[in-house]
């Protein structure tokens, strides 16, 4: 986990890389994929590090980042297949999490699967219906962190590798679903009026 004073600059990150990722994420997939492995890489190896001082923590970081950023930003093909993935799981959350239980991790699976094999056919849908709302979360996370959410700070501190990804609000966040939903809904209708292929692609 990171120290607690750096709880600012790490939500500051998730800010502005969800609102990158939510305007314009099919556009610059590049980008949002190096954001988001730098932060999956960090996440992973601050968590394997554990406790130690702040200098050892950064290097931790940076590292982990940099080797996330790099890994996905090399795998384009997987990184398409892991916003599909991603999204297959988050509705079997949210489906499942509105019944009052969790799904089986069976069930995360074959959503994870389905929502991989969907990303591989209709990439440009997927790549836009996950970066638009995957960021519109991941900014909604840094902005209630800037703003002093005990949860959402926890979340910016990386105390769980987990809690980034909290699809399902505590008691007292009936507001967030919506929120998350017209977030997300603004940036598919911006990604999707832009209609222009994304850097990752030459064209013909």
């Amino acid at each position: 986990m990171l120290p607690a004073t750096l709880q600012i600059p790490a939500a500051v990150i998730l800010l502005a890389g969800g609102l990158v990722s939510c305007f314009a994420g099919y556009r610059l997939f590049r980008v949002v994929l190096s954001i988001y492995g730098f932060i999956l890489g960090a996440l992973l190896a601050t968590s394997i590090a554990g406790a130690g001082s702040t200098a050892t923590l950064l290097i931790w970081a940076a590292v982990g980042g940099l080797a996330g950023a790099v890994i996905l930003n090399l795998a384009y093909f997987l990184g398409v297949v892991l916003v599909g993935a991603s999204i297959g799981a988050m509705l079997a959350t949210v489906l499942f999490g509105r019944g009052g239980g969790d799904p089986h991790t069976l069930v995360v699976v074959l959503f994870a699967i389905a929502g991989a094999v969907a990303a591989s056919t209709l990439q440009r849908y997927v790549i836009v219906a996950g970066t638009a709302f995957g960021g519109a979360w991941t900014a909604l996370v840094g902005a209630m962190a800037l703003v002093g959410d005990k949860a959402a700070a926890k979340a910016a501190s990386v105390n769980d590798v987990w809690v980034v990804y909290p699809l399902d609000p505590a008691p007292g966040r009936s507001w967030l679903p919506i929120a998350w939903l017209v977030l997300g809904l603004a940036g598919l209708v911006v990604q999707l009026r832009s209609g222009k292929r994304p850097a990752t692609k030459k064209k013909k």
